[in-house]
């Protein structure tokens, strides 16, 4: 069997879509309506549809009055606490013209780590898919700590895709592609394809970015679809505002393809492997 190209995204199986705080939250709030249409579409013809969304401290922010992500660990579990069933209401309320009904799923990189809460995640996950249910993955943050976080959904979502065994992920951005280098810098060639065993050391993707409602960037998408990849899943990176297109197969983005004889990996190495990949 050929490997996945981006044209088959609209034909895959499964999917597994990462949406970031920022396309999300404050005055972005009113895209979670756009990208729920695409979801829809996808889920319409058949395609399994996973969910990984950040957002539950951006979304929570306003609600304990606070102008700036907290930078303490309590206050970020708070406003998780607060945020998160406020994302699940506004994903649900957007889901509900087209009759699909939302499953949230909370996880911890300790979850991924233990055989046993793998292994339910798992479960949980395929029988809410075979219920036609669209699961909604985020990071546990009112349990998670500091020495035991994912670090960033962009992880998260690969790790998702590689458990549930997706065919494609698709992390969405605030950018259409990945580039060479920042894109505001001059020389800055945009990247459309990233084949296997390509060495990305040469670009320069920047540092992890850590903005006033969430942490993340084209350094962590970069080395998070690396591991997608690495474990036989395609991953376009494109921007939130192409979801549609990118569903549809269009020639949007930077797209990882997978490897068609990916290497047999344990979830436990793959938590901690990602740190390793990036640069």
């Amino acid at each position: 069997m050929s490997a996945l190209l981006r044209t088959d995204i609209p034909g895959a199986r499964r999917v597994v879509v990462k949406v970031g705080s920022s396309s999300i939250s404050g005055e972005n709030a009113h895209k979670i309506g756009p990208i729920v249409d695409a979801l829809s579409v996808a889920h319409a013809r058949g395609t399994e549809v996973v969910l990984v969304s950040s957002g539950a401290i951006a979304t929570g922010m306003p609600f304990l009055a606070l102008d700036e992500r907290p930078s303490d660990l309590a206050t970020q579990q708070a406003a998780a606490a607060v945020g998160q069933n406020m994302l699940i209401y506004r994903y649900q309320e957007a889901l509900r013209p087209f009759g699909i009904v939302a499953g949230q799923v909370l996880l911890t990189a300790g979850d991924l780590e233990n055989s046993t809460h793998r292994s339910n995640a798992r479960r949980a996950m395929e029988r809410l898919l075979g219920l036609r249910i669209l699961p909604i993955v985020n990071e546990n943050d009112t349990v998670a700590t500091h020495e035991i976080r994912f670090g960033d959904n962009d992880r998260l979502a690969a790790l998702v895709a590689q458990l549930i065994g997706a065919d494609a992920l698709v992390l969405l951005s605030d950018i259409e592609c990945l580039y060479t280098r920042p894109p505001g810098e001059p020389g800055a060639r945009p990247i459309t394809d990233v084949e296997v065993g390509d060495d990305l050391r040469g670009y320069e993707f920047g540092s992890v970015v850590v903005n006033s409602v969430g942490t993340g960037g084209a350094a962590t998408k970069a080395s998070a679809a690396r591991l997608a990849a690495t474990a036989g899943v395609g991953v376009l990176v494109t921007s939130a505002d192409l979801v549609g297109p990118a569903l549809d197969g269009a020639p949007v983005g930077t797209w990882f393809h997978p490897d068609p004889a990916p290497r047999p990996t344990s979830m436990t190495g793959s938590v901690r492997a990602v740190d390793r990949l990036k640069g």
